[in-house]
């Protein structure tokens, strides 16, 4: 019987997923099929796991959060980032985890220097809770920026010389600069950019965002989300079929 897997999201027609997993069903000749779950509202949610012989979800903007609820349990990881980015169903409940967080870790790690002990996560979404425990494993802090800041959050107007000189690494978890909008980029102090510096991008899609060609014209070191989104696909299979 063909097992059905897919990706639960909302506007998700580019999506990496599908194209990453149909090829891979191809390739090692597995009998399952990989579909988009386009959802305008939650709600909907409870509908698709209903699809018969469906085996397990990856969760996009805007569900990391919200799709927690409706799940039975949650594994410790995903328990503690808050956020939930591929559902297993096994012996008819769903239990939640989080493959984001392994994805950004092993991508992340070739690019740090001992310089790197501080980071500023652009964005506060689903994917940016992922983002902040994996620099919690890694031993470096983190400061949160957001357009309208929480308790020990910064304001991207609070963004100076000595903030940015003093984080090396900038992490983008906005959507801004994503195709089609690819002329949009975080409002931040690029003029204090240095060499020392490492600007990782999310976004994959396009190759190079214009957050990570201003990194690359100071001399940063820069990375899109291209490898973390194999590296957390390749774990969510992993989890499905463990």
């Amino acid at each position: 019987m063909k097992k059905i897997y897919g990706l639960l999201g909302r506007d998700i027609g580019y999506s990496f997923s599908r194209g990453y997993f149909s090829e891979k069903f191809k390739n090692e000749d597995l009998d399952c099929f990989y579909d988009n779950f386009d959802i305008k509202h939650i709600d909907s949610f409870t509908s698709i796991i209903e699809t018969p012989q469906i085996a397990g979800l990856n969760v996009t903007i805007p569900y990391k959060e919200e799709v927690i609820s409706y799940l039975d349990d949650l594994n410790p990881i995903a328990k503690e980032i808050g956020a939930v980015n591929v559902i297993k169903f096994e012996n008819g409940r769903l239990i939640g985890y989080n493959s984001d967080y392994y994805g950004f870790t092993e991508s992340l790690k070739p690019l740090l220097s001992p310089l790197i002990k501080k980071a500023l996560i652009l964005g506060t979404g689903g994917a940016s809770k992922a983002i902040g425990y994996s620099l919690q494993q890694l031993g470096i802090s983190y400061t949160f920026i957001s357009r309208n800041p929480d308790f020990n959050e910064l304001s991207y107007g609070d963004l100076d010389e000595d903030i940015i000189r003093s984080y090396k690494l900038i992490i983008n978890c906005t959507p801004l600069g994503t195709h089609p909008n690819v002329d949009n980029y975080p409002d931040i102090p690029y003029e204090y950019i240095t060499e020392n510096h490492v600007l990782y991008d999310l976004i994959y899609n396009p190759e190079e965002t214009v957050f990570l060609k201003k990194g690359r014209e100071k001399g940063a070191s820069i990375a899109n989300g291209s490898q973390m989104l194999i590296l957390q696909a390749e774990k969510a299979w992993e989890i499905w079929n463990s």
